[in-house]
């Protein structure tokens, strides 16, 4: 059985009350709680280990890629992609979206072709779609 309180004890900010109620946190879309296993390893991070990724030959930069590539991995293994160079780490789903918009998309779709969206979808995934198919649509007119 699931534990939901048990889940929600994990996160700080779960634990806190609003207008007398346990808060409720629906909007993971423009921010995620994190769990304190999260936090903490965060806040090690920064205290320990700041480096940039692949960008440098000291031992600090040496164990935060290293740290790096085992998570890409861990999430390859997760979600069984073939390759853990198959995974893209990206700080949102808008920034992948527009990755999605602006590599995939533009070199695969051509004029004419559709991208369906929901109406409750939030403008920051349109827009990238709607860039895409506008490009393609002035090139197909370019080309007549």
């Amino acid at each position: 059985m699931l534990d939901v309180q048990a889940i929600r004890n994990q996160f700080p900010a779960l634990v806190q009350t609003v207008n007398d109620q346990p808060l409720v946190y629906l909007d993971s879309a423009a921010t995620t709680q994190k769990p304190q296993c999260v936090i903490d390893a965060i806040s090690h991070y920064y205290s320990q280990q700041n480096a940039n990724v692949h960008r440098g030959s000291h031992s600090l930069t040496a164990k935060a890629t290293s740290e790096f590539e085992s998570a890409r991995q861990c999430m390859a293994n997760f979600i069984g992609a073939s390759s853990s160079k198959e995974i893209i780490w990206t700080r949102g789903a808008t920034e992948a979206i527009n990755l999605i918009a602006q590599t995939y998309a533009r070199s695969t779709l051509k004029a004419g072709d559709e991208i369906l969206v929901s109406e409750m979808e939030h403008h920051a995934n349109i827009v990238p779609c709607r860039l895409s198919l506008s490009r393609l649509a002035l090139k197909s007119l370019k080309s007549q």
